[in-house]
């Protein structure tokens, strides 16, 4: 694996945030204080603080759909993405993307879905079937 970005952010409520970041996506807690928690979110750290969310519009146009930005999210090979899109929907999670798939027979091939966490922090998980695809051109 490349090394691990760190990425920290504001959340409104601890708890929602460690049911959703390790109940539904699997993530990891690690340290954590009484005004933020860490997880390693495949692999990655990802530092959640209580405070008011970033704020986010949806002005990135990818295909037919307008997507939040910012958003961050992780690349998975398609058999793990296929799992979490699973948990997700057993969750009744609110897609702002349902898990599909874009530029279909294309290079780059990908699986998608957009999602929020429950302080409105806009989420993408890609999957692809082959993880060469991932910078394909």
């Amino acid at each position: 694996m490349p090394v691990p970005f760190h990425l920290a952010f504001h959340v409104t409520d601890l708890d929602e945030a460690r049911d959703f970041y390790a109940g539904a996506l699997g993530a990891s807690e690690g340290r954590s204080t009484e005004t933020w928690v860490d997880f390693d979110f495949f692999g990655h750290q990802l530092s959640l603080h209580l405070g008011k969310p970033f704020a986010n519009e949806p002005t990135g146009r990818v295909g037919d759909h307008m997507v939040p930005m910012p958003h961050f999210g992780i690349v998975l090979p398609l058999e793990d993405w296929t799992a979490l899109a699973g948990r997700l929907e057993e969750r009744q999670t609110d897609f702002i993307i349902a898990p599909s798939v874009r530029f279909k027979g294309e290079p780059g091939e990908q699986w998608t879905m957009f999602f929020r966490d429950p302080s409105g922090n806009p989420i993408e998980v890609k999957g692809y079937a082959d993880m060469a695809g991932v910078f394909a051109t």
